[in-house]
């Protein structure tokens, strides 16, 4: 068995359901005993081009608290939240502390920021440090221009449960700029390992320091969890 997880042998089944164990905290033993299964299995599914049957994927999606479709990305493609709301949801706010942790050090969010057409929002993969907010973009893009003039955005996350309609959101306001300080741009790129999915050009690190860190979540009583 491959025990190095070599991507190359991965199927995007194997992926999901590793994203969504780590998501939950969950270890592969853990995993293992919420689906009937053994941890052994788990980590076949996980590292090689499986096709399991549609009992112990019932099983498995229900040890993720996810649904069969999300496994197999059934519903990659569609715009999340047409589910309907839980049964009696509760809306609550988050601290500071918690809205940072929910971030989880690196991931991909939206900035909302005033270009040359108005507002407009964008997807940048992120990195935390320092409480602050670092990404990569072009120098000549609106954010690349927003950074250098110094101007205030809105980022925000969130995650959503489709399987029991619950979620959270993070919102950081504050101002951006670009590391134009020797010193700091050489130290900001040695700490940034996250790199932008949309390829090679975006060379300019931005950072953002926010006045204004809040989020909510939405509990829904009786899911896992809560």
């Amino acid at each position: 068995m491959n025990t190095t997880g070599d991507r190359r042998q991965q199927s995007d089944l194997g992926r999901r359901v590793a994203t969504r164990r780590r998501q939950l905290g969950l270890s592969r033993e853990e995993v293992a005993e919420r689906a009937g299964s053994s941890p052994g299995y788990i980590a076949y599914v996980e590292e090689q081009l499986s096709t399991p049957g549609i009992e112990f994927l019932v099983r498995l999606a229900h040890a993720l608290d996810t649904t069969v479709q999300q496994l197999t990305g059934l519903t990659a493609d569609l715009a999340p939240g047409g589910a309907p709301p839980g049964n009696r949801p509760e809306l609550v706010e988050l601290d500071e502390a918690e809205c940072w942790s929910l971030l989880d050090g690196r991931g991909v969010g939206r900035i909302g920021v005033e270009g040359t057409d108005g507002l407009a929002v964008f997807p940048v993969n992120y990195q935390v440090l320092d409480e602050s907010l670092v990404f990569s973009t072009a120098p000549e893009s609106a954010l690349g221009r927003a950074a250098a003039a110094g101007a205030e955005v809105a980022f925000e996350e969130d995650r959503l449960d489709e399987a029991f309609r619950r979620g959270w959101s993070v919102l950081l306001v504050g101002p951006v700029h670009a590391l134009s300080d020797p010193a700091e741009a050489m130290g900001m790129s040695r700490a940034v390992t996250v790199r932008p999915w949309s390829g090679d050009g975006r060379d300019t690190v931005v950072r953002l320091v926010p006045r204004r860190v809040t989020g909510r979540r939405i509990l829904v009583p009786g899911a896992p969890g809560t």
